[in-house]
Protein backbone atom coordinates (compact mmCIF):
# COMPACT_ATOMS: atom_id res chain seq x y z
CA UNK A 1 0.00 0.00 0.00
CA UNK A 2 1.28 3.31 -0.85
CA UNK A 3 0.48 5.66 2.35
CA UNK A 4 1.01 8.50 0.98
CA UNK A 5 -1.58 8.55 -1.82
CA UNK A 6 -3.62 6.48 0.42
CA UNK A 7 -3.59 8.94 3.40
CA UNK A 8 -1.90 11.92 1.54
CA UNK A 9 -0.54 15.06 3.82
CA UNK A 10 -2.39 12.82 7.06
CA UNK A 11 0.59 9.79 6.92
CA UNK A 12 2.93 12.75 7.08
CA UNK A 13 0.89 14.55 10.19
CA UNK A 14 0.01 11.44 12.10
CA UNK A 15 0.49 11.41 15.33
CA UNK A 16 2.58 8.15 15.94
CA UNK A 17 4.82 9.09 12.56
CA UNK A 18 5.46 12.87 14.43
CA UNK A 19 6.35 11.20 17.71
CA UNK A 20 8.83 8.47 15.86
CA UNK A 21 10.24 12.06 14.12
CA UNK A 22 10.74 13.93 17.03
CA UNK A 23 12.84 10.65 18.80
CA UNK A 24 14.80 11.04 15.49
CA UNK A 25 15.91 14.18 15.52
CA UNK A 26 16.20 14.16 19.24
CA UNK A 27 18.93 11.45 19.03
CA UNK A 28 20.69 13.01 15.47
CA UNK A 29 21.32 16.23 18.13
CA UNK A 30 22.94 18.59 15.62
CA UNK A 31 23.14 22.04 16.05
CA UNK A 32 20.46 24.89 15.82
CA UNK A 33 19.41 26.66 12.61
CA UNK A 34 19.34 29.89 12.10
CA UNK A 35 16.47 30.61 14.43
CA UNK A 36 18.41 29.62 17.43
CA UNK A 37 16.23 26.94 18.55
CA UNK A 38 18.46 23.88 19.84
CA UNK A 39 17.13 20.14 19.73
CA UNK A 40 16.53 20.43 23.32
CA UNK A 41 14.19 23.06 23.06
CA UNK A 42 12.14 21.61 20.29
CA UNK A 43 9.49 20.47 21.87
CA UNK A 44 8.21 23.91 24.02
CA UNK A 45 8.68 25.26 20.54
CA UNK A 46 6.29 22.38 19.04
CA UNK A 47 3.91 22.39 22.20
CA UNK A 48 3.31 26.32 21.28
CA UNK A 49 3.09 26.46 17.97
CA UNK A 50 1.90 23.23 16.39
CA UNK A 51 -1.61 24.17 15.41
CA UNK A 52 -0.33 26.52 13.25
CA UNK A 53 2.08 24.62 11.20
CA UNK A 54 -0.49 21.88 11.24
CA UNK A 55 -2.45 24.20 9.16
CA UNK A 56 -0.44 25.35 7.32
CA UNK A 57 1.38 21.98 6.22
CA UNK A 58 -2.71 20.83 5.73
CA UNK A 59 -3.35 24.03 3.87
CA UNK A 60 0.11 23.78 1.55
CA UNK A 61 1.14 27.24 2.45
CA UNK A 62 4.06 26.09 4.75
CA UNK A 63 7.56 27.65 3.62
CA UNK A 64 10.43 26.29 4.95
CA UNK A 65 12.94 28.68 7.48
CA UNK A 66 16.27 29.63 5.73
CA UNK A 67 19.24 27.36 5.71
CA UNK A 68 22.42 28.12 7.52
CA UNK A 69 25.61 27.26 5.93
CA UNK A 70 28.11 25.43 7.18
CA UNK A 71 31.35 24.50 6.15
CA UNK A 72 33.09 21.75 7.01
CA UNK A 73 36.93 20.16 6.38
CA UNK A 74 36.40 16.88 4.08
CA UNK A 75 39.13 14.72 4.62
CA UNK A 76 40.86 13.99 1.74
CA UNK A 77 41.27 18.24 1.48
CA UNK A 78 39.18 20.96 0.85
CA UNK A 79 35.53 21.53 2.83
CA UNK A 80 32.32 20.17 1.83
CA UNK A 81 29.33 23.11 3.01
CA UNK A 82 26.56 21.99 4.65
CA UNK A 83 22.95 23.93 4.51
CA UNK A 84 21.32 23.12 8.56
CA UNK A 85 17.43 23.24 8.43
CA UNK A 86 15.93 24.67 11.70
CA UNK A 87 15.33 21.89 14.22
CA UNK A 88 11.50 22.51 13.53
CA UNK A 89 12.05 22.07 9.68
CA UNK A 90 14.46 19.00 10.61
CA UNK A 91 11.41 17.14 12.43
CA UNK A 92 9.00 17.92 9.27
CA UNK A 93 11.25 16.75 6.63
CA UNK A 94 12.04 13.51 9.19
CA UNK A 95 8.07 13.33 9.33
CA UNK A 96 8.20 13.50 5.29
CA UNK A 97 10.94 10.65 4.96
CA UNK A 98 9.61 8.17 7.06
CA UNK A 99 6.44 7.28 4.65
CA UNK A 100 8.48 8.69 1.50
CA UNK A 101 10.70 5.86 2.39
CA UNK A 102 8.18 3.65 2.48
CA UNK A 103 7.46 4.42 -0.52
CA UNK A 104 10.61 4.18 -2.38
CA UNK A 105 12.15 1.38 -0.77
CA UNK A 106 10.76 -1.35 -2.14
CA UNK A 107 11.98 0.33 -5.70
CA UNK A 108 15.67 0.68 -4.81
CA UNK A 109 18.07 -1.54 -5.67
CA UNK A 110 19.95 -4.54 -3.61
CA UNK A 111 23.18 -2.69 -4.86
CA UNK A 112 22.63 0.64 -3.20
CA UNK A 113 24.00 0.56 0.18
CA UNK A 114 24.08 4.29 1.52
CA UNK A 115 21.54 5.64 4.07
CA UNK A 116 19.10 2.77 3.87
CA UNK A 117 17.41 0.58 6.75
CA UNK A 118 19.31 -3.01 7.17
CA UNK A 119 21.85 -1.40 5.18
CA UNK A 120 25.52 -0.44 5.89
CA UNK A 121 29.15 0.43 4.41
CA UNK A 122 30.16 -2.83 5.66
CA UNK A 123 28.20 -4.66 3.56
CA UNK A 124 28.82 -2.56 0.38
CA UNK A 125 32.57 -3.39 1.33
CA UNK A 126 31.62 -7.28 1.49
CA UNK A 127 29.87 -7.13 -1.97
CA UNK A 128 33.02 -5.64 -3.43
CA UNK A 129 34.85 -8.00 -2.19
CA UNK A 130 32.77 -11.10 -3.29
CA UNK A 131 32.75 -9.27 -6.80
CA UNK A 132 36.61 -9.21 -6.69
CA UNK A 133 37.46 -12.33 -5.09
CA UNK A 134 34.81 -14.88 -5.58
CA UNK A 135 33.80 -13.76 -9.23
CA UNK A 136 37.31 -12.71 -10.12
CA UNK A 137 36.78 -9.41 -11.41
CA UNK A 138 40.30 -7.85 -11.21
CA UNK A 139 39.08 -3.76 -12.81
CA UNK A 140 37.14 -1.61 -10.81
CA UNK A 141 35.46 1.42 -12.58
CA UNK A 142 35.82 4.38 -10.25
CA UNK A 143 32.71 7.33 -11.19
CA UNK A 144 33.37 10.32 -9.21
CA UNK A 145 29.81 12.45 -9.48
CA UNK A 146 31.33 15.97 -9.50
CA UNK A 147 29.29 18.12 -6.53
CA UNK A 148 26.74 15.81 -7.11
CA UNK A 149 24.39 16.68 -4.30
CA UNK A 150 24.34 20.45 -5.44
CA UNK A 151 24.04 19.29 -9.40
CA UNK A 152 20.82 17.15 -8.95
CA UNK A 153 18.07 18.71 -10.91
CA UNK A 154 14.81 19.58 -9.44
CA UNK A 155 12.57 19.26 -12.55
CA UNK A 156 13.89 15.76 -12.74
CA UNK A 157 13.62 14.43 -8.98
CA UNK A 158 9.88 16.11 -8.95
CA UNK A 159 9.03 13.81 -11.66
CA UNK A 160 10.52 10.85 -10.25
CA UNK A 161 8.51 11.32 -7.02
CA UNK A 162 5.00 12.49 -8.44
CA UNK A 163 5.69 8.82 -10.76
CA UNK A 164 4.74 7.48 -7.33
CA UNK A 165 3.28 10.35 -5.14
CA UNK A 166 0.47 12.03 -6.20
CA UNK A 167 -0.75 14.06 -3.62
CA UNK A 168 -0.63 17.57 -4.76
CA UNK A 169 0.19 18.98 -1.08
CA UNK A 170 2.67 16.20 -0.52
CA UNK A 171 4.62 17.13 -3.66
CA UNK A 172 4.21 20.76 -2.87
CA UNK A 173 5.53 20.50 0.57
CA UNK A 174 8.78 18.52 -0.88
CA UNK A 175 9.45 21.13 -3.22
CA UNK A 176 9.49 23.95 -0.90
CA UNK A 177 12.30 22.06 0.69
CA UNK A 178 14.18 21.63 -2.38
CA UNK A 179 14.22 25.41 -3.06
CA UNK A 180 14.61 26.74 0.85
CA UNK A 181 16.96 29.76 0.35
CA UNK A 182 20.14 30.38 2.19
CA UNK A 183 21.02 32.87 5.08
CA UNK A 184 24.53 33.97 4.09
CA UNK A 185 25.53 37.35 5.34
CA UNK A 186 22.48 38.28 7.03
CA UNK A 187 20.73 38.38 3.24
CA UNK A 188 18.41 35.64 2.06
CA UNK A 189 20.13 33.18 -1.12
CA UNK A 190 17.16 31.76 -3.29
CA UNK A 191 18.34 28.44 -4.97
CA UNK A 192 19.08 27.86 -8.50
CA UNK A 193 16.65 24.92 -9.60
CA UNK A 194 19.21 22.58 -8.60
CA UNK A 195 20.84 20.72 -5.84
CA UNK A 196 19.50 18.79 -2.67
CA UNK A 197 20.60 20.72 0.45
CA UNK A 198 22.68 18.41 2.87
CA UNK A 199 22.62 18.90 6.23
CA UNK A 200 18.51 17.91 6.53
CA UNK A 201 16.91 14.09 7.11
CA UNK A 202 15.10 14.32 3.70
CA UNK A 203 18.25 14.91 1.14
CA UNK A 204 20.00 11.30 1.75
CA UNK A 205 16.79 9.47 0.68
CA UNK A 206 16.19 12.09 -1.58
CA UNK A 207 19.81 11.49 -3.19
CA UNK A 208 19.07 7.43 -3.64
CA UNK A 209 15.39 8.20 -5.82
CA UNK A 210 17.56 10.41 -8.11
CA UNK A 211 20.03 8.23 -8.92
CA UNK A 212 17.52 4.94 -9.00
CA UNK A 213 17.42 5.40 -12.53
CA UNK A 214 21.19 4.32 -12.71
CA UNK A 215 21.05 1.59 -10.79
CA UNK A 216 18.77 0.14 -13.07
CA UNK A 217 20.43 0.91 -16.10
CA UNK A 218 23.58 -0.97 -14.87
CA UNK A 219 21.08 -3.96 -13.89
CA UNK A 220 19.79 -3.43 -17.50
CA UNK A 221 23.01 -3.75 -18.99
CA UNK A 222 24.02 -6.90 -16.60
CA UNK A 223 26.85 -5.15 -14.51
CA UNK A 224 28.41 -6.10 -10.92
CA UNK A 225 28.56 -2.72 -9.31
CA UNK A 226 28.40 -1.59 -5.95
CA UNK A 227 26.68 2.15 -5.02
CA UNK A 228 26.90 3.83 -1.54
CA UNK A 229 24.96 7.20 -2.01
CA UNK A 230 26.98 9.21 -5.01
CA UNK A 231 29.93 6.61 -4.76
CA UNK A 232 29.79 4.13 -7.41
CA UNK A 233 32.19 1.41 -8.41
CA UNK A 234 31.92 -0.72 -11.59
CA UNK A 235 33.74 -4.40 -11.77
CA UNK A 236 34.94 -5.73 -14.98
CA UNK A 237 37.33 -8.95 -15.98
CA UNK A 238 39.35 -7.12 -18.62
CA UNK A 239 40.66 -3.70 -19.12
CA UNK A 240 38.88 -3.06 -22.78
CA UNK A 241 35.20 -3.86 -20.80
CA UNK A 242 36.30 -1.39 -18.21
CA UNK A 243 36.99 0.99 -20.66
CA UNK A 244 34.24 0.52 -22.74
CA UNK A 245 31.66 0.62 -19.47
CA UNK A 246 33.45 4.02 -18.37
CA UNK A 247 32.51 5.61 -21.54
CA UNK A 248 28.92 4.45 -21.95
CA UNK A 249 28.32 4.76 -18.34
CA UNK A 250 30.00 8.47 -18.12
CA UNK A 251 27.86 9.67 -21.02
CA UNK A 252 24.49 7.95 -19.80
CA UNK A 253 25.08 9.95 -16.40
CA UNK A 254 25.66 13.25 -18.57
CA UNK A 255 22.65 12.81 -20.47
CA UNK A 256 20.10 11.28 -18.86
CA UNK A 257 21.14 12.66 -14.83
CA UNK A 258 22.24 15.94 -16.16
CA UNK A 259 25.21 15.46 -13.54
CA UNK A 260 29.19 16.18 -14.45
CA UNK A 261 31.89 13.36 -13.80
CA UNK A 262 35.08 14.35 -12.12
CA UNK A 263 37.57 12.83 -14.76
CA UNK A 264 40.28 13.41 -12.22
CA UNK A 265 38.58 10.84 -10.21
CA UNK A 266 37.31 8.52 -12.34
CA UNK A 267 38.79 6.08 -14.25
CA UNK A 268 40.08 2.45 -14.27
CA UNK A 269 42.30 0.93 -11.06
CA UNK A 270 43.37 -2.46 -9.61
CA UNK A 271 41.07 -3.05 -6.25
CA UNK A 272 44.95 -3.23 -4.68
CA UNK A 273 44.67 0.45 -5.60
CA UNK A 274 43.25 3.21 -4.21
CA UNK A 275 39.94 2.35 -2.29
CA UNK A 276 36.15 2.23 -1.97
CA UNK A 277 34.83 4.00 1.31
CA UNK A 278 38.26 3.46 2.95
CA UNK A 279 39.25 -0.26 1.94
CA UNK A 280 40.98 -1.62 -0.89
CA UNK A 281 41.64 -5.75 -1.63
CA UNK A 282 45.10 -7.22 -1.71
CA UNK A 283 46.23 -9.17 -4.43
CA UNK A 284 45.64 -12.14 -2.18
CA UNK A 285 41.87 -11.03 -1.52
CA UNK A 286 42.25 -9.91 2.10
CA UNK A 287 40.67 -6.14 2.70
CA UNK A 288 42.92 -3.98 3.83
CA UNK A 289 42.78 0.14 4.92
CA UNK A 290 43.33 2.07 1.46
CA UNK A 291 46.40 4.26 2.12
CA UNK A 292 44.84 7.18 1.66
CA UNK A 293 42.29 6.12 4.81
CA UNK A 294 45.85 5.14 6.16
CA UNK A 295 47.23 8.64 6.20
CA UNK A 296 44.19 10.50 6.96
CA UNK A 297 44.02 8.13 10.67
CA UNK A 298 47.90 8.82 10.70
CA UNK A 299 47.04 13.04 10.78
CA UNK A 300 44.46 12.72 13.04
CA UNK A 301 46.63 10.60 15.69
CA UNK A 302 48.96 13.76 15.32
CA UNK A 303 46.27 16.17 15.90
CA UNK A 304 45.29 14.17 18.99
CA UNK A 305 48.90 13.88 20.43
CA UNK A 306 50.22 17.29 19.46
CA UNK A 307 52.23 18.80 22.67
CA UNK A 308 51.34 22.19 21.61
CA UNK A 309 47.81 21.68 22.28
CA UNK A 310 46.80 22.44 25.83
CA UNK A 311 44.26 20.35 26.70
CA UNK A 312 44.41 18.43 30.19
CA UNK A 313 44.98 14.82 30.55
CA UNK A 314 41.72 12.90 31.10
CA UNK A 315 39.87 15.27 28.28
CA UNK A 316 43.03 14.09 25.82
CA UNK A 317 42.45 10.72 26.64
CA UNK A 318 38.75 10.90 26.69
CA UNK A 319 38.90 11.77 22.78
CA UNK A 320 41.80 9.47 21.78
CA UNK A 321 39.42 6.79 22.78
CA UNK A 322 36.25 7.64 21.25
CA UNK A 323 38.46 8.18 17.82
CA UNK A 324 40.32 5.53 18.24
CA UNK A 325 36.86 3.04 19.02
CA UNK A 326 34.70 4.46 16.68
CA UNK A 327 37.86 3.88 13.83
CA UNK A 328 38.35 0.13 14.61
CA UNK A 329 34.19 0.19 14.69
CA UNK A 330 34.80 1.23 11.28
CA UNK A 331 37.36 -0.64 10.35
CA UNK A 332 36.73 -3.90 11.37
CA UNK A 333 36.57 -6.03 8.62
CA UNK A 334 40.72 -5.89 8.01
CA UNK A 335 43.18 -8.52 9.05
CA UNK A 336 44.63 -7.60 12.81
CA UNK A 337 48.02 -7.53 11.65
CA UNK A 338 46.64 -3.67 9.73
CA UNK A 339 46.18 -2.83 13.58
CA UNK A 340 49.63 -4.62 14.98
CA UNK A 341 51.20 -1.89 12.63
CA UNK A 342 49.81 0.65 13.17
CA UNK A 343 49.35 0.48 16.60
CA UNK A 344 53.19 0.25 16.95
CA UNK A 345 53.16 3.98 15.33
CA UNK A 346 50.49 5.27 17.69
CA UNK A 347 52.38 4.10 21.07
CA UNK A 348 55.75 5.93 19.36
CA UNK A 349 53.84 9.22 19.16
CA UNK A 350 52.22 8.79 22.22
CA UNK A 351 56.07 8.52 24.10
CA UNK A 352 57.10 11.27 22.23
CA UNK A 353 54.15 13.20 23.34
CA UNK A 354 55.42 12.41 27.09
CA UNK A 355 58.99 13.46 26.45
CA UNK A 356 57.43 17.02 25.04
CA UNK A 357 55.03 17.63 27.81
CA UNK A 358 58.15 16.57 30.33
CA UNK A 359 59.34 19.80 28.88
CA UNK A 360 63.25 19.67 30.40
CA UNK A 361 65.97 17.50 31.47
CA UNK A 362 64.44 18.04 35.35
CA UNK A 363 60.93 17.18 34.23
CA UNK A 364 61.83 13.77 32.78
CA UNK A 365 64.00 13.06 34.96
CA UNK A 366 61.57 13.68 38.12
CA UNK A 367 58.89 11.76 35.59
CA UNK A 368 61.08 8.97 35.55
CA UNK A 369 61.56 8.73 39.64
CA UNK A 370 57.96 8.63 39.97
CA UNK A 371 57.73 5.79 37.29
CA UNK A 372 60.10 4.32 38.75
CA UNK A 373 62.57 3.81 36.37
CA UNK A 374 65.78 1.79 36.38
CA UNK A 375 69.20 4.13 37.67
CA UNK A 376 70.63 3.26 34.51
CA UNK A 377 67.60 4.59 32.53
CA UNK A 378 67.97 8.11 34.65
CA UNK A 379 70.70 8.84 32.45
CA UNK A 380 68.38 9.88 29.37
CA UNK A 381 66.79 12.74 31.36
CA UNK A 382 69.64 14.70 29.91
CA UNK A 383 69.46 13.40 26.20
CA UNK A 384 69.32 16.01 23.90
CA UNK A 385 68.09 14.14 20.79
CA UNK A 386 64.56 14.99 19.05
CA UNK A 387 61.11 14.07 20.52
CA UNK A 388 60.75 11.42 17.87
CA UNK A 389 63.73 9.56 17.89
CA UNK A 390 63.88 9.14 21.56
CA UNK A 391 60.23 7.37 21.11
CA UNK A 392 61.85 4.82 19.79
CA UNK A 393 64.74 4.51 22.41
CA UNK A 394 64.60 1.25 24.51
CA UNK A 395 65.03 2.45 27.80
CA UNK A 396 61.99 4.90 27.08
CA UNK A 397 59.84 2.29 25.76
CA UNK A 398 60.89 0.07 29.12
CA UNK A 399 59.68 2.88 30.89
CA UNK A 400 56.97 3.61 28.78
CA UNK A 401 55.58 0.33 27.86
CA UNK A 402 52.86 -0.98 26.39
CA UNK A 403 50.88 -1.93 29.73
CA UNK A 404 51.72 1.52 31.36
CA UNK A 405 49.98 3.07 28.13
CA UNK A 406 47.19 0.88 28.36
CA UNK A 407 46.93 1.50 31.62
CA UNK A 408 46.64 5.32 31.51
CA UNK A 409 44.13 4.88 29.03
CA UNK A 410 46.40 4.89 25.45
CA UNK A 411 44.35 2.21 23.98
CA UNK A 412 45.18 1.44 20.45
CA UNK A 413 43.73 -0.36 17.18
CA UNK A 414 45.60 -3.82 18.04
CA UNK A 415 44.61 -3.69 21.78
CA UNK A 416 40.96 -3.42 21.03
CA UNK A 417 40.76 -5.90 18.76
CA UNK A 418 42.64 -8.42 20.49
CA UNK A 419 39.94 -7.89 23.45
CA UNK A 420 36.94 -8.90 20.41
CA UNK A 421 39.25 -11.71 19.55
CA UNK A 422 38.56 -13.54 23.02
Amino acid sequence: MNVLNEKGIDAILDSENCRKAYRKVKANRGAAGVDGISVDELADHIRTHWPTIEQKLRAGTYQPGLLRPVSIPKAGGGSRELSIPTTQDRLIQQAIAQPLGEVFEPLFSRYSYGYRPGKSAHDAVRQMRHYVVEDGLKYVVDIDIRCFFDEVNHDILMRQIAEEVNDKTVLRLIGSYLRAGKLVNNQKVRHNGKGVPQGGPLSPLLANIYLTPLDRELEKRGLRFVRYADDLTIYAGSQRAAERILSSIVAWIEKNRKLRINTTKSGIRHPSEGGFLGYRIERDGRLAISRKSEEQFKEKVRYLLDARRPWKWDKLIDQWQKYVRGWVNYYGLTEWTEYRRLSGWCRRHVRKLCWQRWHNWKGRHNAFLRLKARPSHLRLAHCDRGAWRMAKHAALQSVLNNRRLRSWGFITPADLVRVSLR
